[in-house]
């Protein structure tokens, strides 16, 4: 009788319609990934011909993982990471690793960035300067200030009007406005990351395409100098306009140094290279004095302010004194065989024997997919198909409620014979 062929197919359906229901309850599941259930038919083994069988029902066969994209939803925490094409974030769990889509991600109160619960976010680390090594590890955000970095170097790109001529008031005195011709400053940083402003003076010479120059750090002669006259270097230009020496030396490379420039901070004495052709050249033009070029390599104590992750995965923190230095890059993992992976919960896989071992690498690379930071991956869940698959699967626990019916019906009038 087909008691047993319609109770595999009511068992089938209801089993369906788990997988169903699973897949709408997580509709809004950042990361979840559906799935479908697969079915097989049963048939008893027998010595003989096949051709007459007569099946004996069904069987869930197996229920398979569909990995398809998610719509990318945008939010305001930039420590939220949307994987756009394959790949999965690489977590530590207690020392094991195990794979996620879902990348709402948080600080813990060690520093650590962690998922809602607590596996730690794996990176490619990188080390003091910045670059990124092939250590692999937790991602942590130090909150700790960076320290202050001395300016040693400047550079500098000034345009000297050819048309002016000798002041009129010498020797050259920084609070004798008629001693000098043009002046332009720029904040240097000392070992304690103090600032103080250095101001660079151009005097005009009585020799054809001579100019004279000065540098004092708060007021003070940077070479030492208490009253006037003060010692200069001197910049020589050709008919055209460029330099072409400091203090009788050829250029390249064109630079003047200050060497022990002492301060009242408490901190190291400052040394100085000034260099004058790097980004613009410093020239003579008979036009009016300007300023194209004045930067400097220093910096003072810093604390965290913020980050930034790009579509590789290269997580880059800000600091309240304008630097910026990278932290590590996002490591992900991709199989050979996705749906083979072990389901954890929580929108997390493990790695198994079906799925194959882990193709690590960094987003944008390989066929790994990139990151979007300030946004999460949505449930690809197709809620209007799910539905129809559902009136699908009643229809089945329906129908096979009905064979049970009908084979009752006959047996009892089988019974009734007399």
């Amino acid at each position: 009788m087909p008691f047993r062929s319609a109770l595999s197919g009511i068992n089938a359906a209801a089993e369906d319609l788990k997988v169903i229901g699973n897949n709408v309850a997580n509709s809004s599941t950042t990361g979840f990934k559906q799935s479908r259930a697969e079915f097989a038919d049963v048939y008893a083994a027998t010595d003989g011909s096949g051709a007459n069988s007569i099946g004996a029902g069904v069987r869930l066969s197996s229920v398979k993982q569909e990995f398809g994209q998610g719509n990318i939803q945008f939010t305001d925490n930039k420590l939220d990471l949307a994987i756009n094409g394959k790949g999965f974030f690489i977590m530590e769990d207690n020392g094991s690793r195990v794979y996620s889509r879902a990348g709402s991600f948080q600080v813990d109160r060690e520093g650590n960035v962690v998922n809602n619960v607590g596996n730690r976010l794996i990176v490619n680390n990188a080390d003091e300067s910045g670059n990124v090594t092939g250590a692999v590890g937790p991602l942590k955000l130090d909150n700790s200030n960076i320290n202050p970095n001395p300016t040693s170097s400047l550079s500098v790109g000034v345009n000297l009007d050819s048309s002016q001529t000798r002041p009129t008031s010498v020797p050259f005195d920084p609070e004798v406005p008629n001693s000098f011709n043009h002046s332009t400053s720029l904040t240097v940083y000392d070992s304690l990351g103090s600032s103080h402003l250095a101001t660079m003076y151009y005097v005009k010479s009585d020799q054809p395409n001579m100019w004279e120059t000065h540098m004092f750090v708060d007021g003070k002669d940077a070479k030492g100098g208490t009253a006037p006259p003060y010692t200069s270097d001197a910049l020589a230009f050709d008919g055209s306009g460029a330099l072409t020496s400091i203090n009788g030396a050829p250029v390249p490379p064109g630079t003047i140094s200050y060497q022990n420039i002492q301060l009242t901070t408490g901190a190291e004495p400052l040394n100085l290279t000034i260099d004058m052709l790097s980004d613009t050249p410093t020239t003579q033009f008979g036009s009016r004095f300007n300023v194209s070029a004045l930067t400097q390599n220093g910096y003072t104590s810093g604390r965290l302010s913020g980050f930034d992750i790009d579509e590789t995965g290269i997580i880059k923190a800000r600091y309240s004194n304008g630097q910026s230095r990278v932290l590590g890059q996002v490591s992900m993992a991709d199989f050979a065989n996705a749906q083979g992976l072990r389901q954890l919960g929580e929108t997390s896989w493990a790695e198994s024997f079906a799925s194959g071992s882990a193709l690590v690498g960094t987003p944008g690379s390989g066929s790994l997919g990139v990151l979007q930071s300030g946004a999460l991956e949505g449930s690809n869940v197709d809620l209007t198909g799910q539905l129809v698959n559902m009136i699908e699967a009643q229809r089945n626990f329906q129908a096979n409620a009905q064979v049970i019916s009908t084979a009752d019906t006959v047996t009892q009038t089988i019974i009734n014979i007399r």
